[in-house]
Formats: structure tokens, sequence, C-alpha cells
């Protein structure tokens, strides 16, 4: 990640260069690195397992990485998630206003150690803290692959753990989807 310091506002989220992934935290810009193969593959199954849900009837917007959520937590101003489950107003061309019902942060390469578990840890509490009811940590090098966690669990015991062959959810924030872990691999 590379920051942009100073105090910037949303304006400067929309005037990222290239339309490259960055969140407004502590007035700052976080700039995110593109990402690899697998995590890039699993973050559009999940977009894409969400957007045959949408289409199904589900009640709420699926949307893929690199969109900006806007938020108003006192430290931080948005999220982009890996992929997304929003229910919320229509905001055109400009960034959805709130958090997502239900987000999912794929690890990167970069994304281990004790540095990385506490960054995701208070992201996971800055979710909760702006409205996000479920949390996904996807891990595709894990024996545990998905680690779900709630507004409801806290930021750090997942209520949920799912392996390769088993079906995880992201209840209570999108009611009655599931998915195939093993299709995070497709």
């Amino acid at each position: 990640m590379v920051t942009i310091p100073g105090k910037a506002t949303l304006d400067d989220l929309y005037d990222i260069p290239d339309n490259g992934k960055a969140e407004l935290v502590q007035g700052t810009v976080l700039l995110m690195s593109p990402t690899g193969r697998l995590p890039g593959r699993a973050s559009g199954e999940i977009y894409l397992s969400l957007r045959m849900y949408e289409r199904a009837g589900g009640v709420g917007t699926a949307f893929p990485d690199n969109v900006g959520f806007v938020v108003n937590l006192p430290h931080r101003r948005s999220f982009s998630p890996d992929a997304a489950w929003y229910v919320g107003p229509d905001s055109g061309m400009r960034f959805p206003t709130g958090a997502p019902r239900f987000a999912a942060e794929i690890r990167s390469e970069n994304d281990y150690g004790d540095t990385a578990e506490v960054d995701m840890t208070e992201k996971r509490r800055d979710y909760f803290l702006a409205g996000t009811l479920v949390v996904w940590d996807v891990d595709l090098q894990g024996e545990i692959v998905v680690r779900k966690f709630t507004a409801s669990g806290g930021a750090e015991v997942p209520d949920a753990v799912f392996r390769r062959g088993e079906i995880a959810d992201a209840e209570p924030a999108v009611p009655n989807w599931t998915m195939a872990v093993d299709d995070l691999f497709a």
C-alpha cells in the first residue's frame, strides 16, 4: 500500500490516476496495489455469484472490485472491498453512500504476517462501525479459505470458517445466498 499524505478528501479519491483502487483513512489516501491471478479470479467469482443472486431477485446490488463506498467514520471516509453486496440508494456515477452489507476482502501475497493481521482486524472493525453486517476474510493459501466475521460477533474471532468442499454463506447480510468455496479457485 502506498499513501498520499495530507488532509485528503473524497474529491481526491475521484482524482486517483488511472482510476486506481484507494481508500480514504485518517485523512490520507491509501493506494492499493493491483492483485495477482488467484485473488483477482476469486474476487470475480464472488461478484459473479452475487450478481446471479441479484438477478434472481435478491434485494440489493452486487459490486465488483474497485468500487468506493462512502462512509462517515471519524477516521475513515471510504472502503473499496474486493466484492460487495450493497442495499442503499442509487448513486449514479458517484460512490455509493454507506457501507456495503457484505464485504469480501481477499488476501494478496503481501497480506500475511503480524502487521497485516492487525491491519485487517482494524479494517473489519471499521466495516462494522460503518454498518457492514458480514465481512469475509478470504485466504487462498490456507486450509481455512473463508473466515466469516459478523457485526454481532466482532472483528477478531470468526463466527464461522469454510474450507474447500464446503458451502460458505454471508448470513444475515445476504439472505439465502451461498457459494461453494471451491468456486473461489475456478
